[in-house]
């Protein structure tokens, strides 16, 4: 009987921490993103996510899907909250991130559009940042501090005046390679970035 009621309890308590995990959730975004609390943040293929005016504490990362725009913050804003995880986003057609603390490093492959544009700025980002593959009008990486190696590779713009990667103090390597137009200050009158690694190919000057 002591071994039943053992087993009893064992069962019951791995019930209740499935349970605890289970108790997650996913929030879709496809219009305006209001401010306050998420477990994880998912944009689906094709939609909108308008964080412009939203401050925001997500527990478990952003995800956006192929086609999708993710917006959070704007030029000229101020804090945005704290984002744990990662932000990934899978071919999207646009990411734009300002003013947030992220956690788990930013990950965008692939994507972009005739007359979109990227741009990650003014963000605290630990476990680095690999944005590579995006073709589109415009992308910019502005005034970030990153603990982790960047990655600015294979990214092909429209505007000549495209891929500004100034003003970002990083703990770790700056890599760039691929890029078209090179990186450059453009009209961003950025300054140098401040790298604790190397600053590799294109970036080497930067």
């Amino acid at each position: 009987m002591r071994k039943v009621g053992l087993a009893i309890t064992a069962a019951l308590g791995i019930s209740l921490l499935f349970a605890g995990v289970a108790t997650a959730q996913t929030t879709t975004c496809t219009g305006k993103l209001a401010s306050g609390g998420y477990d994880r943040l998912v944009v689906p293929a094709g939609a909108s996510c308008d964080g412009s005016a939203a401050k925001i504490y997500v527990s478990d990362g952003v995800r956006v899907h192929q086609g999708a725009t993710f917006v959070l913050g704007h030029d000229g804003g101020t804090g945005t909250g704290v984002i744990h995880g990662m932000v990934h986003a899978n071919a999207p057609a646009s990411l734009q991130v300002h003013f947030a603390r992220i956690t788990g490093g930013v990950r965008m492959y692939g994507g972009g559009g005739q007359g979109q544009f990227s741009t990650v700025e003014d963000s605290v980002i630990r476990q680095g940042v690999t944005m590579t593959g995006y073709s589109a009008f415009w992308m910019g990486f502005i005034r970030n501090r990153v603990l982790g190696t960047v990655r600015l590779n294979d990214n092909v713009m429209g505007d000549p005046d495209a891929n500004e990667y100034v003003t970002n103090r990083i703990r770790g390597n700056l890599i760039c390679h691929g890029d078209s137009p090179a990186p450059q200050v453009g009209d961003s009158e950025g300054e140098p970035n401040i790298v604790t690694g190397r600053k590799v190919d294109q970036c080497a000057g930067l």
